[in-house]
């Protein structure tokens, strides 16, 4: 739903909203006129509150539950507030020393980015989550165990000692002797190689008839190397911090967040989400239903990509929690974030 700009507000009705908002973000219960007309600042009746919020009603910025006298934004009024009232607060000194002395344990970047994630959870109270690129194995010794006489399992050892294992395909009459001919080729050719500079070797050597491989045992060589090509770099995503999901106010509320539990399982749809976010140049809020995957749970997304020593992005960063969290303070904590990560790989 189109929300109305903030420029067409009046002061009046900015000053209103702005603290209903920032009130239900901070308790989490619809506000009512009284307890408006008690903050600083306002020098308003209750009644005369009361008309401003039935108008911002009417505007689409704040809804009325049946079972409540106060207000609550909608979804269209969280994203006017955030984008143009918010007055982000910089992550304390404390806070910016929790997450940098997470990183500074040493340990593999996974482990480093798992305790940034579990660092991020804590302070913000959401459940923390980080995209990780998952890097390209390097080739150490390659087999394949042929299945049944259409399939084989292609058996993958990587540099790193790590195992893999995909399901081949194979074209009709391929013999076991074959198998282990393509198989010993790519150990014997091409280990120390990524995937992709594998194939390209591959390509390169049967472009100059440097091969040695008839067409079949070839074919099977393109196959045993393309058959990870599909999911090779599919990104990894962290998760921590779920139980922080579960507190005093969800009680009231337990199917939401049984519903965006459920959805945190669905790993895949998060990691797409993520890696949309990752395609921009800077932080991505997504609140409730803006996107599909959370429209049930109503949950906020807040996401910022790290980048490495090239500018490059690696991975996205960020917090999953309701749609009432403390935005001025998790957006710049998010940012943060990233830009520790970004250091830490630059």
């Amino acid at each position: 739903m189109a929300t109305t700009p903030i420029n067409e507000l009046s002061d009046r009705a900015r000053d209103v909203f702005r603290l209903v908002v920032e009130s239900y973000l901070d308790h989490g219960q619809p506000v009512g006129s009284r307890t408006i007309s008690k903050l600083p600042g306002i020098n308003l009746s209750p009644a005369s509150i009361r008309n401003v919020m039935q108008d911002l009603e009417e505007l689409g910025l704040l809804s009325h539950p049946h079972t409540s006298a106060g207000r609550m934004p909608t979804e269209g009024g969280l994203r006017l507030f955030v984008d143009g009232m918010m007055q982000a607060a910089e992550p304390s000194a404390e806070e910016r020393a929790v997450i940098e002395g997470r990183l500074e344990r040493g340990g593999p970047i996974e482990e480093a980015l798992s305790n940034a994630t579990a660092a991020l959870s804590g302070l913000s109270a959401c459940a923390g989550i980080v995209l990780v690129p998952k890097r390209e194995p390097v080739l150490r010794q390659f087999g394949f165990v042929q299945l049944s006489p259409r399939q084989a399992l292609a058996v993958m050892v990587g540099s790193d000692g790590s195992v893999e294992n995909r399901v081949v395909d194979l074209p009709p009459g391929i013999s076991q002797a074959l198998l282990s001919e393509a198989a010993n080729y790519i150990s014997a050719r091409l280990s120390g190689l990524t995937l992709g500079e594998a194939q390209v070797r591959l390509q390169a050597e049967i472009r100059a008839g440097e091969a040695a491989l008839d067409k079949a045992a070839q074919e099977l060589v393109a196959r045993g190397l393309a058959v990870w090509s599909e999911d090779g770099s599919r990104p990894v995503l962290i998760v921590r911090g779920q139980a922080n999901l579960i507190d005093q106010s969800a009680a009231a509320d337990i199917e939401r967040v049984r519903q965006l539990l459920d959805e945190l399982e669905g790993k895949e749809e998060i990691a797409r989400l993520l890696d949309s976010a990752s395609a921009g140049k800077g932080m991505k809020i997504f609140i409730g239903s803006e996107n599909k995957l959370f429209a049930l749970s109503g949950s906020s997304v807040i996401a910022a990509p790290y980048r490495g020593g090239d500018g490059k992005v690696l991975g996205v960063v960020g917090v999953i929690g309701p749609t009432r969290l403390n935005y001025a303070r998790v957006v710049p904590m998010v940012d943060f974030t990233a830009q520790a990560l970004s250091r830490l790989m630059g």
